[in-house]
């Protein structure tokens, strides 16, 4: 085969990720999978193509010839005339001799194929690259005033930063090997004018292995390097081998091998996969098949097709370029189908709506009944936590406290200690929960441990239009916050990555919602373009300065950098009433009553404007004293209502009674507060040094560099809830501020905001988690210790999610026998289901893509779940799952008899009542008596959801509320794409 071929066929592996053979995770386990089946429908079915395409239409132009010539010849020769001395005889022996050859014709093709899909592929993702000819791009436009466009616009941004920064992996003896992130490339680091380089993981120069704590740790830095990854693996495993300490080497090197590998190691399994799950896959296309089928058609019209031709003799070449566009068309199409079903799949893996893996609550002693003390007081684990958080031990064991803390009198004065049903067995859980009437309304925040889009993403029917007010503090994109991003991509990755987040943020906000987001001066610039965007311009509002330091940075090169920005926008501008802002003390000092007014306290404010109409004014009061407005100013008042407030004592004259008048203004007559302004300083709000303080105080080895204050946020909610209405969200939760400044501003007005914070990794267990826990318990923190326990009555769930990741690797292919060979034997049959059903078709009734089978019985649905370094099958709460997805508001939820039941309302406001049973112990006669029994039959549901196939329907009777199996409705809800 030619040079252009193999180039090709090398491309088309990259892009089928056949260069990644040895990576068995993700999409990368099922593509290793079919390699061999793809590579031979590729090699054997598909290029093939080329040639048999190619002799189609070459021989039709080459046939039309020679029967022209023949006729030619015989009409020539018929009118005894000499056929060289014809021109159009001459020109088409020409044709036909310059005739290119079927193989050159391949050759072209091959080529024009590898240049259109090697421009549009990088690294493992597909990027918007369009271009007229060399160096002249052109942009996507459809005739708006002003473009924001930006390279990876069209792609969902799937990147977690949490690999990045740890990986850990156990050895077949029990060992632990941990690999870490020493030090991130900053922005100056990666300098791509400077440097040419992109960034690799490199081993830390000095002592880049060590045992800690009987764990084997290799620091890595990310840093720019010209060598390529995998080149650099190889002397890592070196350096890293020559440095492990005692039998750490031997551990090491066993073997792992591929097929392609036989001599691979444990180490250079791991390293790989570390280094490659940091490597590709950022995005995921949002419509490949049309953007590539968009994309070809261009690269076909103006750089196969040369236009130009047309105007000039070699007009002959055009049926070559049409031959050749047909070909690159034909073959092209179907490899973008390929690619498409791939990354379509991908794209379905990423929206699907994700499972509740586990589903918690932490709330206050008050609200667990008493006869449940007991339990309580045996439970060894829970007090552990109370001694963790809270120092239980300090507290004195007298009889004001209940005397000994394993008393039911002990349990009962302290009511603020803060209980977690993950302690707790199942059937504990189940009671408490069901002991408590209006659950989801006495719950006061929730907590979700998820990538923030598949949160967001399951959360919108229950959340969609409900939420008063959302905050969020995402990574400022400096190159040293953790944000991960390809290089010569900076700024796209970073905006694809929040445009997604902020669209289903705002389908979260209520018609008079308000959002707020923090950033900085490196990407206010297009934050503000982004957020215009998102809310359409007119809904912006303003850009708040925040000034975030209180002192002055004399060692900065050029400015001392005092501020951030805060951008606030509206899901309806004109629905947004914002409260007024409490005056401070000092504003409230202004106000005075040295002559003991009736009317309370007041303030002298001029009787003249710098604004007005009338300039000849003049005016004389009871005592005297004339008036006229100051040179170039106006009247604030008439005549009439200076007679008036003069007549009821409103008129100031100084101590001396005799001074320029000035009017009292009453602060019983004012606004309640003051409008807020776009310049908050940090006397008001709160700066970075108190935010560090606030977290030292409930955790000294504070791991946040730079926090927000809780008084800055709580200024936000202060703008835009009241004490009874006000659901405040916050995605990127970091160290949970958000939800500490409503603990914080309900404590102070006796308010019941509701909060939901999002957060994922090792910080939400670490640090979100127990920060709400401590601020519930407590006010008042001093080193990590309780200083008041003065607490308050609380509720809060949590939740932790199935991750995308999760999803990937419980994939699972099968196919019968039958469809196999139906699939070997029929090339037609082959090429269709290959090109566009593949992925789809074998993998369906794969766990993370909802085994309905497994349904009969659902409380024993599992996934193999990644947490930290260890991948364990656990138990999904399908209970729970469908809940978000159906937008359930949970009034009551209870087992009884072995069935689970929800009752609540949806978001239309209708009634609905949700069973769940193992239909193989509990038969539809079963669950007739239950319905029964429970008096199901005569309440007012609008609808019922039960799982198995059931005669429910008898039961509610004609006129009664309709009744739906929940594996249907799960199938549709899961897989449904709203908002994004």
């Amino acid at each position: 085969m030619t040079q252009a071929y193999d180039r090709l066929k090398a491309l088309l592996a990259e892009l089928f990720q056949f260069d990644r053979e040895d990576l068995d995770f993700g999409i990368y386990r099922i593509m290793n999978q079919k390699r061999d089946e793809v590579s031979t429908f590729l090699n054997e079915d598909l290029l093939p193509q080329v040639r048999e395409a190619f002799r189609e239409y070459r021989n039709e132009d080459e046939e039309g010839a020679r029967r022209e010539l023949a006729s030619l010849e015989k009409t020539l020769g018929d009118a005894g005339v000499t056929a060289e001395s014809s021109p159009k005889y001459v020109a088409l022996k020409e044709k036909l001799a310059a005739s290119e050859s079927v193989a050159a014709l391949e050759n072209e093709v091959y080529s024009d194929l590898y240049t259109f899909f090697r421009r549009y592929y990088k690294n493992g993702d597909f990027l918007s690259l369009r271009r007229y000819k060399e160096g002249v791009y052109a942009l996507p436009y459809e005739g708006e005033e002003v473009k924001l466009h930006w390279a990876n616009a069209d792609q969902y941004y799937v990147k977690t930063a949490e690999n990045f920064r740890r990986y850990r992996f156990g050895l077949k003896d029990g060992g632990r090997v941990g690999f870490e992130l020493v030090s991130a490339a900053t922005e100056r680091d990666n300098n791509k004018a400077a440097s040419g380089r992109e960034r690799r993981f490199v081993p830390r120069e000095e002592d880049p292995v060590e045992g800690i704590d009987g764990e084997l740790r290799v620091s890595f830095e990310y840093r720019p390097h010209p060598d390529k990854q995998a080149d650099l693996n190889r002397s890592a495993v070196a350096k890293i081998l020559g440095h492990a300490p005692g039998g750490w080497k031997t551990r090491l090197a066993e073997p792992a091998p591929t097929e392609s590998r036989p001599e691979r190691t444990v180490l250079e399994k791991h390293l790989d996969e570390y280094t490659a799950r940091n490597t590709f896959d950022y995005f995921v296309h949002k419509d490949l098949g049309r953007f590539l089928n968009r994309e070809l058609d261009f690269f076909l019209k103006n750089e196969v097709l040369h236009v130009d031709d047309l105007d000039t003799d070699d007009e002959r070449r055009v049926g070559q370029y049409l031959s050749r566009l047909r070909v690159i068309k034909r073959i092209g199409r179907k490899i973008i189908a390929f690619l498409a079903q791939i990354e379509d799949f991908q794209k379905k893996l990423f929206l699907k709506k994700k499972f509740v893996v586990s589903s918690d609550y932490c709330l206050t002693l008050d609200h667990v009944p008493e006869e449940m003390y007991e339990e309580i007081s045996a439970n060894d684990a829970q007090y552990d936590e109370w001694e963790k958080l809270f120092s239980i031990s300090a507290i004195e064991a007298n009889l004001e406290n209940g005397g000994d803390n394993r008393s039911a009198d002990w349990i009962k004065a302290n009511p603020h200690l803060v209980l977690d049903t993950k302690f707790f067995g199942g059937d504990f859980k189940d009671r408490l929960l069901a002991s408590i009437e209006d659950l989801d309304e006495k719950t006061d925040g929730l907590l979700v441990e998820s990538e923030n889009f598949q949160a967001l993403n399951l959360l919108q029917a229950r959340y969609r239009e409900r939420v008063k007010c959302i905050y969020i503090d995402p990574p400022y994109n400096t190159g040293g916050d953790g944000f991960l991003y390809k290089d010569q991509y900076q700024h796209s990755s970073w905006l694809a990555m929040v445009q997604d987040r902020m669209n289903l943020g705002r389908e979260m906000l209520s018609d008079s919602g308000v959002f707020f987001v923090s950033i900085d001066d490196d990407e206010v610039h297009n934050l503000r373009m982004l957020t215009s965007k998102v809310f359409q311009a007119e809904n912006f509002i303003a850009n708040v300065v925040w000034q975030k330091k209180y002192t002055r940075a004399n060692d900065a090169r050029y400015f001392s950098d005092n501020h951030d920005h805060i951008l606030v926008a509206a899901r309806t501008k004109e629905a947004v009433e914002f409260n007024l802002i409490p005056r401070s003390e000092e504003q409230t000092a202004a106000y005075g009553n040295p002559d003991n007014h009736p009317k309370g306290l007041w303030k002298a404010t001029p009787l003249h404007a710098k604004s007005g109409t009338e300039r000849a004014f003049g005016y004389t009061f009871q005592n005297g004293v004339s008036w006229n407005p100051p040179p170039g100013t106006y009247p604030r008042f008439s005549a009439e209502s200076l007679r008036r407030m003069d007549e009821n004592g409103e008129i100031w004259f100084g101590k001396n009674g005799k001074s320029t008048p000035s009017r009292k203004s009453f602060l019983s007559e004012v606004k309640a507060g003051v409008t807020p302004t776009t310049l908050w300083s940090y006397d008001e709000v709160g700066h970075n040094h108190e935010a560090s303080d606030e977290l030292k105080s409930l955790f000294p080895s504070n791991p946040f560099a730079n926090p927000k204050p809780t008084r800055l946020v709580k200024r936000m909610m202060e703008l835009t809830t009241s004490a009874y209405d006000g659901c405040v969200m916050d995605f990127f939760a970091g160290s949970g501020t958000t939800g500490h400044a409503v603990i914080n501003l309900n404590r102070e007005d006796g308010g019941n905001r509701k909060y939901v914070l999002v957060e994922m990794g090792g910080y939400f267990d670490s640090v979100l988690k127990p920060r709400i826990q401590k601020i519930v318990y407590s006010k008042d923190w001093k080193d990590g210790k309780p200083v008041s326990r003065e607490g308050v009555s609380h509720i809060f769930k949590y939740v932790r999610l199935e991750s995308y990741e999760d999803t990937l690797n419980n994939l699972s292919l099968r196919r019968t026998d039958v469809q196999d060979d139906l699939i070997r034997t029929n090339r037609a049959l082959r090429e269709g289901y290959t090109i566009s059903y593949m992925m789809d078709f074998e993998t369906k009734g794969s766990p993370s893509l909802l085994d309905l089978d497994a349904f009969e019985d659902p409380f024993s649905y599992t996934l193999d779940v990644t947490r930290g370094d260890e991948t364990c099958a656990e138990t999904v709460d399908l209970v729970e799952t469908f809940g978000y997805l159906l937008g359930l508001a949970v009034r009551r939820r209870y087992a009884v008899d072995g069935f689970r039941v929800a009752e609540g309302t949806d978001p239309a406001g209708d009634e609905v009542l949700v069973i769940w049973r193992n239909t193989r112990e509990k038969s539809n006669d079963d669950l007739d008596a239950f319905f029964e029994a429970q008096g199901f039959a005569g309440r007012s549901f609008d609808r019922v959801y039960a799982n198995g196939d059931n005669t429910l329907a008898l039961r509610t009777g004609e006129g009664g509320p309709s009744v739906h199996l929940i594996e249907e409705e799960f199938r549709r809800l899961m897989f449904e794409v709203e908002g994004v």
